[in-house]
This record gives C-alpha cells, structure tokens and sequence, in this order.
C-alpha cells in the first residue's frame, strides 16, 4: 500500500497533521523541527524529516506563518486619511515595506477612540507582525492595548519619552525657528504668529521656535489664537487680522498651517490687499495646494514620506532584533528636519 493510500488524500493536501502521524510524534514536535525553535531528540528528528521526505510535504507560507507567529503584514492606524500630507506617509510606508516583502493593513479611525480600540482588536486577530500609529493625540488606553496584546509598534508624528516608546518625527521647533529667521532676514520685524490653541505638542514647538528667533533680535511676538487649522478658518479671520496688522505694523504673517495662510490669501484678494506687496504671508507644512495656488506659498517643507520610511524601516529592524535576541529592543526618537521652501508669498521689505 502507497503513502498516499495509508494517510488519505493527495500530496498537495497534506498537513502538519499527517507528517506528525506518519512520524509518530507530536504536532508540536513537527513544528520545533521545522523551524528549529527548541531542542528535540536525534530520534524524533530523524522521524519528522523522513515523514516530510516521504509525504513530499511542503508547508504553504501561511502554515508556516502560524507556526512561526508571522504574518509578513504591518498594521497602519491612522488618524484622518483626508489629511493631505498623510498620504505621502502612507506611500512611504507602503513602497519601503514591499522592499521588506511586507504587505500593509490600513485603517483610517478620525481620531475616535473606540475606533482605535476596534481597530487594535481587529489588527490583533489579524496576526500582524507590527503596527506604525499616525497620530499627534493617540489616547493613552489604546497605547496601553497595543501593549497588552504585545505588538510592536512605532509612532510617527508624536513626542514621547524615547526610553519608553519608538518614534519618528520632525523637528518642529528648528522649523518654526528657521522660517520666523527667514522672514526677519528679509526686513520684517512685526511678525504675527497665527497659533492653534490648546493644540498638540508639535504646536507648541514652532510656537516656540518662532519666539526663539524673536528673542534672538530682540523683537516682540504677535499672537493671534485660532480653533482650527483650516482653509474656512483662515479666511474667517481676516478682519481680525487687518485689525492686529493696522494695530501693530504687521508687515507679515507665519501661520501655524498651510491651511490657514491659503485661507488668508483668499481673504486678502477677496479685499484687494497684495501679497506679498502690503504683507508676506507664510504657512508649515508643506501641504501641495501651497505649490500650485498663486501666489505660491513660503512654507516649511516636511519630509512626509521619509517619515512614513523611516517608520517602517525602524519597525522591521526591532522586529528582526527581537526574533535575533529574543528580547525587546531599546527605544529611540528618530527627529527629521524640516526646510524652508521659498514660494511668491513672500518679499523684503
């Protein structure tokens, strides 16, 4: 009687299960074989190999994923996907996984917590290898899942204490440093900063890189306070703004987003106000809307897809860590620089 008469089936169907039958071992045997995980007898040995000879058994990469407790998919958690330069993010994990050979699961969760906790749950069952969290704002109980489950992960775009959690992100006080420098090099001493109150960490830091460079050449900071970071936004403050620039001699405008100076252009044209003949306006970010409005906006350049990158690159390198040490690599924050791109929105003075 053939093999394949005495364990049933043909040689494409066979399972772990009929090698550890044939083999008279365990299950659990067959897989410390396979993938030499723990010590087993010359004996038992000897047994799972000829059984895998004899069966022709060749275990598809998902038997082996199970075994070896990899998936080859990252998770990607990610605040609201509309947000423009989140793209870029995502392109940058995706292309520098596939280098990885490493597939990517994504989920947009608009900065709910249940959603994120469904989506940890969900992330969870689908076995992934890791996850990359893009988010300024992540609730500390979903960080707190995340590590109940044991999956490693990374933050972009977040500050923590580097002992304790990975992260990528960019240093947004040297960016709201070099774009007020800018703007003072080319004559400009009143300088208004249009600020996010109450907003996350990341604010806080061009705000206070912006009053670095005030500080600097002894010059005074211009507040003015805004609730949102939007196109809407900017345009609804333009009256208030006329108001702090006749006020104080505002001779220009950094703003805390791109989204905001846009919105502000609109208003300035909508009122027959030059820019950047009577004011220079300047935004952060980056957002592509800066290069093709007209006039073209000075921004502060983020390197969006090197952060997404990055992320993953660090990701797959503790992950290969752990699995060389059997132990928990130690954290680090990786700080990517941001630029200032030149754009018609500005002028000396």
């Amino acid at each position: 009687m053939s093999i394949d008469d005495c364990m049933g089936g043909d040689r494409m169907s066979r399972t772990i299960k009929d090698v550890a039958k044939l083999a008279g071992v365990s299950i659990s045997t067959v897989s410390r074989v396979m993938n030499e995980s723990k010590p087993v007898s010359p004996e038992s040995r000897e047994k799972v190999l000829d059984a895998i000879e004899k069966l022709d058994f060749k275990p598809n990469e998902l038997a082996r994923s199970l075994v070896k407790r990899e998936s080859r998919i990252i998770g990607v958690v990610v605040k609201d996907i509309s947000i423009p330069y989140m793209a870029q993010i995502i392109q940058g994990i995706e292309e520098t996984g596939k280098l990885y050979q490493y597939d990517i699961l994504l989920s947009n969760t608009y900065g709910e917590k249940e959603d994120e906790l469904d989506t940890i749950d969900l992330f969870y069952r689908k076995r992934v290898d890791g996850l990359v969290v893009v988010s300024e704002d992540m609730d500390q109980e979903v960080v707190a899942k995340i590590k109940d489950f044991r999956i490693p992960y990374i933050h972009i775009d977040r500050y923590f204490d580097p002992r304790k959690i990975d992260t990528v992100s960019v240093e947004y006080e040297k960016g709201g440093y070099d774009m007020t420098k800018y703007l003072l090099n080319l004559g400009h001493h009143h300088i208004l900063y249009i600020r996010n109150h109450g907003s996350s960490a990341a604010e806080m830091m061009k705000f206070s890189g912006y009053k670095s460079a005030l500080t600097e050449n002894s010059e005074l900071p211009y507040v003015l306070d805004v609730e949102k970071d939007s196109l809407e936004e900017g345009y609804r403050i333009g009256k208030e703004v006329m108001e702090e620039i006749k006020r104080h001699q505002i001779t220009a405008i950094f703003c805390c987003r791109d989204a905001l100076a846009i919105g502000l252009c609109n208003y300035f044209y909508d009122n027959s106000i030059s820019i950047p003949k009577e004011i220079s306006i300047s935004g952060y970010g980056g957002d592509p809307l800066t290069s093709i409005y007209r006039p073209t906006v000075t921004t502060v350049l983020e390197p969006y897809y090197d952060m997404g990158a990055i992320a993953i690159r660090k990701l797959v390198k503790n992950l290969q860590q752990e699995e060389k040490n059997k132990k928990e690599p130690s954290k680090e924050t990786n700080y990517l620089n941001a630029e200032v791109l030149k754009g018609e929105s500005t002028a000396e003075i």
